[in-house]
């Protein structure tokens, strides 16, 4: 068994100022940035442990994105997951999320990519307009995992890198499929 790390590129994804560097630099700086300003591109790397594994995770924090310059084909062929970051407080930045993963979809050719929903600012609370249920609903439609956050906070930041990995990895490495029914012998 190798102890070389098993390096994983992930790219976040969302609109402008939903939190998508704050997440990030949480993530891998263990503090709070809050001032804003607009990420042109970063590439940050942590080395996180999952299932007593190493991985070298190398994360993209992308410029907003808006329905015109969601993400070049490239990134999106060269990432094994996605962080499809919205605001709790942002229905639009919701309802972006969608049409960044039918890009990312339509660069891949794939029905599915390992991606985790994120609805950040949940300490926005009173300022809510995307119900649990609704980012709950989406992630049951993709099949995929779901978490609140608040990059403020540090609430289940690294929770949701957690969930990404495992998400990649039974993407790699899906379990055996249970055969049902009768057997013929």
């Amino acid at each position: 068994m190798s102890t070389q790390a098993k390096a994983r590129r992930i790219a976040v994804l969302g609109t402008r100022a939903v939190g998508k560097s704050s997440l990030v630099i949480q993530f891998c700086e263990n503090h709070f940035v809050d001032s804003y300003y607009p990420t042109i591109e970063n590439t940050f790397t942590k080395t996180v442990k999952y299932r007593g594994l190493e991985y070298k995770v190398e994360i993209m924090d992308t410029a907003g994105q808006d329905e015109y310059s969601i993400l070049s084909s490239h990134h999106a062929s060269s990432m094994n997951g996605y962080v499809l970051v919205y605001s709790i407080s942002s229905k639009s930045s919701f309802d972006m999320i969608k049409i960044i993963r039918d890009k990312i979809l339509d660069f891949t050719g794939l029905e599915s990519v390992p991606c985790v929903i994120v609805g950040n600012k949940s300490d926005l609370n009173i300022q809510r307009q995307v119900s649990v249920v609704e980012g709950e609903s989406l992630a049951t439609q993709w099949k995929c995992p779901f978490v609140e956050t608040s990059a403020k906070h540090d609430e289940n930041v690294s929770k949701i890198f957690d969930l990404l990995i495992d998400s990649i990895e039974k993407a790699n490495n899906p379990p055996p499929e249970e055969k049902g029914g009768c057997s013929l012998m």
